[in-house]
C-alpha cells in the first residue's frame, strides 16, 4: 500500500525505512541480526548492537531507541550465555545513549542476536545512498577485513593480533564518524556491511547513476587482512560478493585476486562510506582524525559513467 509519508521504503538500497511525521520531523527505522561472529558472548552483543545502530547512523540520523532481537537454544546452551549477549549490547546501547525498550526472544538452533533501531531525523536533512555527484571524493572511517580475520579464528589460523584489532573495529560506534559528517555538507552515505566496500559503493553508484574510481593502496586494512588473503583464507560470502559484481567492476592490471577479495569482503559493522563535494572532503577528514574515528581515508572518487562502472587501480 502506497503512503505519502513514508519517504523511503523497501524499493531502493537505503539502509532504513524513513517515514515522515511532521514537516519537521522523520522516524528512521531499521532492523539487523546474525548468529555470533566471535566466541566471547559479551563482546557478540556489543557487535550486534553496533552493526544494527550503523544503518541510523549512515542516514544522518540520531537513535532514540532500541528493541532487542534474540534467539537462543535454552535446553542446550546456559542462559547465562544469553545474558552476557544482552549485556553486551546493552552497553553499546548505553554508550550510543538510547535505551533499549524491551525486544523478543525465541527459542532458536543457534544463538542469534540483533536490534530494532529508531531514529530521527530532519526530513529534508536524510543521508541516502542515491545522491553521490561526479567529482565527489569518497571516504571511508573504518578499516576493511573483519570477514577474512573472522574465518582465519574460526580456523585457528589468525596472525598474532588481527584477532582483537578487528574486534575492536567491528564493535566501535559509527556515532563519531556520522556527527563529523552532520557538520559537513555530504551528498551521499553508506555502512559496508554484507556486501563489502565495492558491494555497497555499487549499490551508491547505480543508485546516483555514476561512477566511481577506488585506488586499492589507498583502502585502509585491518592488521592481517593482507597475510590470509595472500593465503586465499577467504569467506564463502566475500566469493559471492566478487561474482555478484562481474562486469560493475574494472580491475586496472596490477590488481591481483587477492586484492580483489579483500575489496569484496563481506564485513561486520564496517565504517560508513561517504561521498562529500571535494572541496569539503579536507574539512571532513580534519574532522573523523580529531574524532579517533578508526580510520578517514579517501579511497577514491566519483565519475561520470551512465553505466554505473567501479574502476579499480592499484
Amino acid at each position: 500500500m502506497e503512503n505519502p509519508n513514508l519517504i523511503i521504503g523497501s524499493s531502493g538500497c537505503e539502509d532504513a525505512a524513513v517515514y515522515k511525521i511532521t514537516d519537521d520531523l522523520a522516524v528512521v527505522q531499521t532492523v539487523d541480526y546474525f548468529t555470533p561472529i566471535v566466541d566471547d558472548p559479551y563482546t557478540f552483543g556489543a557487535i550486534a548492537a553496533a552493526n544494527a545502530l550503523s544503518d541510523i547512523y549512515a542516514m544522518g540520523a540520531v537513535p532514540t531507541m532500541a528493541l532487542n532481537i534474540a534467539g537462543f537454544p535454552v535446553n542446550e546452551l546456559p542462559l547465562e550465555i544469553l545474558v552476557e549477549i544482552l549485556r553486551g549490547g546493552a552497553d553499546k546501547a548505553k554508550e550510543a545513549g538510547i535505551p533499549i525498550a524491551g525486544g523478543h526472544t525465541i527459542e532458536d538452533k543457534e544463538p542469534k542476536y540483533g536490534m530494532v533501531v529508531m531514529g530521527l531525523v530532519h526530513p529534508e536533512k536524510i543521508n541516502t545512498n542515491s545522491s553521490a555527484k561526479p567529482g565527489d571524493v569518497l571516504i571511508l572511517t573504518k578499516p576493511v577485513g573483519s570477514g577474512i580475520i573472522s574465518t582465519a579464528v574460526k580456523a585457528d589460523v589468525a596472525p598474532e593480533g588481527s584477532e582483537v584489532a578487528a574486534v575492536e573495529v567491528m564493535s566501535t560506534l559509527n556515532k563519531a564518524a556520522a556527527e563529523c559528517m552532520l557538520k559537513v555538507d555530504v551528498n551521499a552515505c553508506t555502512d559496508v556491511t554484507g556486501f563489502g566496500l565495492l558491494g555497497h559503493l555499487y549499490e551508491i553508484i547505480s543508485s546516483s547513476g555514476v561512477g566511481a574510481e577506488v585506488i586499492y593502496g589507498q583502502v585502509p586494512l585491518i592488521p592481517g587482512t593482507w597475510e590470509l588473503a595472500d593465503d586465499l583464507i577467504i569467506p564463502a560470502g566475500t566469493c559471492r560478493n566478487h561474482e555478484f559484481l562481474g562486469d560493475a567492476v574494472f580491475w586496472d592490471d596490477g590488481v591481483e585476486y587477492e586484492h580483489q577479495m579483500i575489496l569484496c569482503d563481506a564485513q561486520t559493522s564496517g565504517g560508513l562510506l561517504i561521498s562529500v563535494p571535494e572541496e569539503k572532503s579536507g574539512e571532513l577528514i580534519d574532522a573523523l582524525k580529531s574524532a579517533g574515528t578508526p580510520a578517514a581515508d579517501k579511497i577514491g572518487r566519483i565519475v561520470e559513467d551512465e553505466d554505473c562502472k567501479i574502476v579499480v587501480s592499484k
